[in-house]
């Protein structure tokens, strides 16, 4: 009780003054804004926009913290194929260690750190110029981003492309809601072009390695969307792609929690199953064609797209970020296709394009998030032609029934 009323002495306080979003911003998040409505009839739920981002982020928390042991499992396993050493896997033996998630701790939380403080300040300064209440969009945002961006990533560099991601993804636009690209990819997109050596995504990243063995050459290894652009087999079982026991980016690995995470934003009315579904459909779709042009001899093995072309449709799903950029990107309400019919079509041409870059892409073999981006423009376009194509379909039975 007293901290409340502290909170309230303060929000009295700052009332007014330009502090004021940011204060409120700090306020709401632990109390619900005491605002009440006023004429006419309104609409009443006991969830917000803040509540609403928390929601999705309890979803990505069982991931984020999967990320974090299998970045120590990535490092300790690629140190002893390094050295020669063969140890058979474990849940709680080799998998859910200590030393595991220290390594993840060390690496992970300084991105989710930076990601949400550089995020929000840039969020709050807006807030304060414009002089309107600081807008929850990013609560979601911070907590994806660390999750798509390859473990190494420089901290500075993250920053860089935080407050670009914010600042031209969603502010110009008017701010959240208003945003016509998602703002996550929008990061994401801006480090692959403009640092594309840092996120090529091709090697596996170990802690400490010069240390630990002499060299960092001698334990680097390629992801398996980066075995398979090599034309070589991967090493991992479909169980491991499925589980997520794989190297790749902090949050794509692991295809079961994901599943998860979908069926809980599902549950609560947050994510679309038409968006989610559509896009594995999608993606299905482009891997069957692909499985078909290397079962009728059009291309060779020689050829440089043979070996993602070749790889099991069913596959694709389950590995590289596809089932990530399904559940949590796509879903994006702000960003995607408002219409039921048009959900089903923007969904599919995600997943159809994710594996067409995918597969065609030269300098780095994956494509959600390109695709994502993609048909991120293309949305409003979308819903405007499914919206025309309902209006003909009534005219023409006004017609018939005036008739």
């Amino acid at each position: 009780m007293g901290l409340k009323q502290n909170l309230h002495n303060l929000k009295e306080k700052y009332k007014g003054t330009k502090m004021a979003p940011a204060f409120n911003a700090i306020h709401t998040f632990l109390y619900l804004p005491n605002e009440v409505t006023h004429g006419g009839t309104h609409i009443k739920a006991a969830d917000d926009l803040k509540r609403t981002m928390n929601t999705v982020i309890m979803s990505l928390i069982p991931v984020l913290i999967f990320g974090m042991f299998n970045a120590g499992y990535q490092h300790f396993s690629a140190i002893e194929r390094a050295q020669g050493i063969t140890t058979e896997f474990s849940l709680f033996g080799s998998f859910l260690t200590w030393d595991n998630l220290w390594i993840g701790i060390i690496k992970v939380l300084p991105l989710v750190v930076v990601s949400y403080a550089v995020g929000l300040l840039v969020e709050f300064i807006f807030a304060v110029i414009k002089g309107h209440e600081v807008e929850e969009g990013y609560l979601v945002t911070g907590m994806l981003v660390p999750l798509i961006v390859p473990i190494d990533t420089p901290l500075w560099m993250l920053s860089v492309a935080v407050v670009f991601g914010v600042v031209i993804g969603k502010e110009v636009f008017g701010g959240t809601g208003m945003n016509i690209l998602n703002p996550a990819l929008t990061i994401r997109a801006f480090l692959f072009f403009a640092y594309p050596t840092w996120m090529s995504g091709d090697k596996v990243w170990v802690y400490d390695a010069v240390e630990r063995t002499g060299t960092a050459d001698a334990i680097s290894g390629e992801t398996i969307l980066g075995t398979y652009a090599q034309n070589s087999e991967s090493i991992y079982s479909t169980w491991d792609k499925f589980m997520g026991f794989i190297p790749g980016s902090i949050g794509e690995t692991s295809t079961l929690l994901i599943l998860l995470g979908a069926a809980f934003l599902i549950f609560t009315k947050i994510g679309s199953w038409r968006i989610i579904v559509s896009t594995f459909i999608g993606a299905a779709a482009m891997g069957l064609i692909f499985n078909g042009i290397v079962n009728a001899d059009i291309i060779t093995e020689s050829s440089k797209f043979y070996g993602l072309m070749s790889a099991p449709f069913w596959e694709h799903l389950i590995i590289g970020g596809l089932a990530f950029g399904a559940v949590y990107m796509a879903t994006d309400p702000v960003t995607a296709s408002q219409t039921n019919k048009g959900k089903w079509i923007y969904g599919f041409l995600i997943g159809f394009i994710s594996i067409m870059i995918r597969v065609f892409n030269p300098a780095y073999p994956e494509g959600v998030f390109l695709a994502i981006l993609l048909m991120n423009v293309f949305a409003p376009t979308i819903d405007h032609y499914v919206v025309q194509g309902n209006v003909k379909k009534r005219l023409k039975r006004a017609k018939v029934k005036t008739a």
